[in-house]
């Protein structure tokens, strides 16, 4: 069983689940700290759900730092993991994280099943949250509050951190899906 495989699984279940919902995004790579992390498929609608992807090919080398990343900034995350990583990946994640477990199936396809269901994220970060969001798009909402002035030409750093000043951490998490919702240009 290969990374594609169960991205592939996936991506055909969480399509199949919000079919009917035109509100939501399915992104594959979803890029978090500016490029530095990537979500392998986030659920974008009335909140962001992360779904990192370790098939029985892959290491968990890399799951504490996305771990922290993911936890910076998503409502929700589910592991999707290989059978052979079960054990070692529940030491890993924080408890409000989910876990689905993956294995190939007599005629080469993946199952997914849930060991474990996804819960409110209970530390996110509001400036993690604010940094999904590109120069443009920071200055465009800052535009929409009438508080640009004096940011337009300042460092991204500080439209993010006055746009945590001036939103409540839930109208941040609305304007920062709606933003994404409607990028064109990934």
């Amino acid at each position: 069983m290969r990374d594609f495989d169960v991205r592939q699984a996936l991506t055909a279940s969480l399509k199949a689940t919000h079919a009917d919902d035109s509100e939501t995004l399915i992104r594959e790579e979803l890029g978090l700290e500016h490029g530095q992390v990537f979500v392998d498929v986030a659920v974008i609608n009335g909140e962001m759900h992360g779904y990192e992807l370790k098939s029985e090919r892959d290491t968990l080398a890399r799951l504490p730092r996305q771990v922290e990343a993911y936890s910076a900034v998503l409502d929700r995350a589910t592991l999707v993991v290989g059978a052979r990583h079960v054990e070692q990946a529940i030491g890993l994640i924080p408890a409000w994280w989910g876990i689905k477990t993956a294995t190939t199936q007599r005629d080469g396809s993946v199952k997914l099943r849930p060991l474990r269901k996804a819960r409110r994220n209970p530390q996110q970060q509001m400036v993690a949250m604010a940094k999904l969001l590109w120069r443009d798009e920071a200055l465009e909402l800052l535009e929409s509050l009438e508080a640009a002035k004096g940011l337009r030409s300042k460092p991204r750093k500080m439209l993010y951190e006055r746009l945590v000043e001036l939103l409540p951490a839930d109208a941040l998490r609305t304007e920062v899906r709606r933003l994404l919702k409607a990028r064109e240009d990934w």
